[in-house]
């Protein structure tokens, strides 16, 4: 698996990745998701990584075909992740995961790492379970987004050389 940019190229298969009813209610992205949306998007996301606000990643596997996302926000500690559903069940979304949890923990120097998954979203959870994250035990944060009202949960991922022995 490779994790890179995502570019002018990709505009076709970021539609084949996020133009689904389940993306749509999962993520903050429009539906339907044609083309201008993708292109729209690709836009916010090149402008968050040249602010320095988020890194946006393709997920590949295998050839340079993009089957998902891996996002960081750093400022927040905070990571998002996404794999189309035609791409499901490769453990794409775990290795991404924790290939971005990695780069968090040392490149970005970040002591923990969150998530943030909704109570009924079972996949997410195995992701985050496969990947060593566990929840925090918080209470969640509810957010509204097109008009629906849903409850984030908090899962973390301490940096394994930073506990105390």
């Amino acid at each position: 698996m490779t994790l890179r940019p995502w570019a002018e190229r990709d505009l076709p298969q970021l539609v084949a990745v996020f133009d689904h009813p389940e993306m749509a209610h999962r993520l903050p992205v429009p539906t339907p998701f044609g083309l201008l949306a993708a292109a729209g998007y690709l836009a916010r996301v090149r402008h968050a990584e040249t602010t320095g606000d988020r890194i946006y990643l393709a997920i590949t596997s295998g050839d340079d075909l993009a089957r998902g996302e891996v996002m960081l926000n750093p400022a927040a500690g905070t990571i998002g992740y996404a794999v189309g559903p035609a791409y499901r069940g490769q453990r794409l979304a775990s290795r991404a995961l924790r290939l971005m949890t990695e780069y968090a923990h040392t490149v970005v120097g970040l002591p923990t790492v969150y998530l943030e998954i909704e109570a009924d979203n079972d996949s997410s959870m195995a992701v985050a379970r496969a990947a060593g994250y566990r929840p925090t035990g918080e209470e969640p944060v509810v957010v509204e987004d097109k008009g629906r009202r849903y409850a984030l949960h908090r899962w973390a991922h301490p940096d394994p050389r930073s506990a105390v022995v």
